[in-house]
């Protein structure tokens, strides 16, 4: 494919280099995943959370073919490095975010980080698809096998150390430089630098230029309805169901443009002699079936890779840096199988059993995963994780293998691009719609499983606030000892007499009976004047009583000693007389009866010191309850997430079976006939 003799020293060199740039891609596709969970925390953006994938994805799938078409016409290297240079420039905008609070246009962290994002997806989209454009121009099909199980190795590897260096960084990378705290998971993206510095180096000083004699242009039209087709499906899918209801005018335009948008594209497409997406490709039937399998497969894999740090983190309780550690079974399974798959393609010349075989397996990884929950132990989903990388790693490898296998080596670029861009396509629409259903399940289970605060009358769900909670149980306690405290003053004002407060503590049904009675029938000062007046009547009935009635007030326990002080100095001629009595009686009543708001601030704050004491313990309780119900609510949404994964693996195995066996090439030769 190339008019440039290159030399096998040359192609050792050109393939180290490759292997430098797919390390660069690769390790940043798995190091974001274990640091997510810790991001969404600090910037506030679980809503968000499908998003800072989305948009890279959305970038890098449009600019695929872009870069593929430019390649063919330019030379695969001056792609390749413009390729890193944006990639390494949103990598440390990525960093950057929130830093600054606030930016106007941009908005807050998580909206800066998802552009960012973006600008880091239109860099990913070259370094990727030139790789492997790249071994394509140098090695003939049935060489290529090994390649991609080499290369494939090299992905497993960044798949391997990513999320422990995600994690690793997260929990232990924050540092203080000039006096300003710099968050460790801001060094996920700041790694790539030196990392990315050495693919420029590599790339610009190794790799000799492979230049082409393709002629034709750049169809830019097409690149810009691919946007407008994939964001409004994108926008509507994240959206509907949660900030508005599926039948809302706004989710059905959002489909109506995208459907538009489609239409046109297709019709643009097909009279373009230079298509971004070759319409013509797709009477290949090797080509058009392995391409579609591709892009169903593609939305179920990342479902998984992406969310399970979020099951670790959140539901299991792990560290960032454990739960990278935790992925090492999925990502050692692919790297194995990846491996050993490739050398059996190259080996034998065919490739449909070893697909077929690994998705089989990837269906009995899935199945496994759906029954994980919240008191999975890390062993226990070790295991799962092993068998579900060793069904991904065929099912990843060898789609590009077979697409370029099918194709005439003119278009080795463009279908080159088309295996990566239906694959990035795939992901783009499964992360969105794993968001979505992660997201709709959420709001349904948390009020399932969470207790009612204190004050409330129903669940305000804040997926954000939730998901930083069930991270750390300090959160949780500060937010039902906030909200106790602001019932316990409500509760203080009622006892006091605050009518308001009373009205509001008597209709709170969180609030136990045992705490209400208090304030029923007149509350607190009506029952210390119902027994005041009882008591003030007793010694009145036993004072008419003489002398015997008076020495049995005085062995009357439940009298006050400065009561029966003043009985005691009744003289005993007084006793005798029932006028001296009358007399007497009324002194005694009116000073049982002056005790009275004396007694009810006693009553009051005994009965506040009681609350405070059940208030605290229903402090733990109500912590407990919210801790385990978060974990409880997200277990069950992933794994309803994974339920439906299932039924997409389970379709990309079929339309698999479909996929015609074509003979490797051997060399450079005609496109075998199907």
């Amino acid at each position: 494919m190339t008019d440039v003799e290159v030399t096998p020293a040359e192609r050792r060199l050109i393939l180290w280099a490759l292997a430098v740039v797919l390390l660069l891609s690769a390790l940043d596709q798995t190091i974001v995943s274990t640091a997510m969970p810790r991001i969404i925390e600090d910037l506030q953006g679980m809503s968000m959370y499908a998003w800072v994938t989305t948009s890279y994805l959305l970038t890098s799938t449009v600019a695929v073919p872009i870069y593929g078409k430019l390649s063919d016409l330019y030379g695969r290297k001056p792609i390749l490095i413009v390729g890193i240079v944006l990639f390494l420039a949103g990598s440390a905008l990525c960093g950057l975010s929130g830093e600054f609070g606030d930016v106007p246009v941009l908005g807050g962290g998580m909206m800066q980080l998802v552009i960012f994002r973006a600008i880091q997806g239109l860099g990913g989209g070259a370094l990727m698809s030139m790789t492997f454009a790249i071994i394509a121009d140098l090695y003939p099909p049935r060489e290529r096998g090994k390649l991609f199980g080499v290369f494939g190795s090299v992905f497993g590897l960044a798949t391997i150390i990513g999320p422990f260096i995600g994690g690793f960084f997260t929990d232990h990378g924050t540092v203080t430089l000039l006096n300003h705290v710099v968050a460790g998971w801001r060094w996920v993206f700041y790694i790539n630098l030196p990392l990315g510095g050495l693919a420029m180096f590599m790339v610009l000083y190794r790799m000799p230029s492979l230049k082409h004699g393709g002629g034709g242009r750049v169809d830019y039209v097409g690149a810009a309805l691919i946007v407008m087709t994939v964001t409004p499906l994108l926008l509507a899918l994240t959206l509907g169901g949660t900030s508005y209801p599926w039948d809302s005018p706004h989710i059905v335009g959002l489909f109506v443009a995208a459907a538009v948008s489609l239409a046109i594209f297709l019709w643009v497409e097909s009279r373009t002699q230079d298509a971004i997406v070759p319409l013509h490709l797709f009477k290949l039937r090797t080509f058009s079936i392995a391409t579609l399998a591709a892009f169903v497969v593609s939305m179920a894999f990342l479902g998984v890779v992406l969310f399970m740090p979020l099951y670790m983190q959140v539901v299991q309780g792990i560290s960032a840096t454990q739960s990278g550690v935790a992925m090492l079974p999925m990502m050692a399974g692919m790297i194995v199988s990846s491996t050993l798959s490739g050398r059996l393609v190259s080996r034998t010349g065919r490739y449909k059993p070893f697909m077929i075989g690994g998705g089989l397996v990837l269906i009995v990884g899935v199945i496994l995963l759906t029954q994980i929950g919240p008191h999975t132990t890390s062993g226990d989903l070790a295991w799962r994780l092993a068998i579900t990388g060793i069904g991904l790693g065929p099912t990843q490898n060898l789609f590009s293998l077979v697409i370029q296998n099918a194709v005439p080596m003119t278009e080795l670029g463009v279908a080159s691009s088309m295996s990566q861009f239906s694959r990035q396509i795939g992901a783009t629409v499964g992360v969105a719609i794993f968001g979505t259903f992660l997201s709709h399940s959420l709001h349904d289970e948390l009020p399932r499983h969470l207790p009612l605060m204190p004050g409330t009358a129903m669940h305000d769900v804040d997926l954000s606030q939730a998901q930083s909670q069930a991270m750390d149980e300090a959160r949780i306690r500060a937010s039902v000892d906030r909200a106790l405290q602001e019932r316990y003053l409500v509760i203080e004002r009622a006892y006091t007499g605050d009518s308001a407060a009373v009205d509001e503590v008597l209709g709170d049904p969180q609030l136990p009976e045992s705490l209400k009675g208090a304030l029923r029938d007149g509350g607190i000062r009506a029952r210390v004047h119902e027994r005041l007046e009882s008591q003030a009547d007793h010694v009145a009935a036993r004072l008419l009583d003489g002398k015997a009635g008076r020495d049995a007030l005085l062995a009357d326990d439940d009298l006050p000693a400065s009561l029966k002080t003043h009985l005691a100095n009744l003289p005993e001629r007084a006793l005798g007389s029932a006028d001296a009595m009358q007399g007497v009686i009324p002194l005694f009543r009116a000073s049982i009866l002056a005790q009275e708001d004396a007694q009810v601030d006693a009553a009051i704050r005994q009965a506040l010191a009681t609350v405070r004491t059940a208030v605290a313990a229903y402090s733990t309780t109500l912590v407990a309850q919210i801790r385990d119900g978060t974990k409880e609510a997200f277990s069950l949404s992933i794994t309803d997430m994974f339920s439906r994964a299932l039924w997409i693996v389970v379709l990309g195995v079929l339309i698999m079976a479909f996929i015609p066996e074509l003979p490797l090439r051997s060399r450079h030769s005609p496109v075998p006939a199907e």
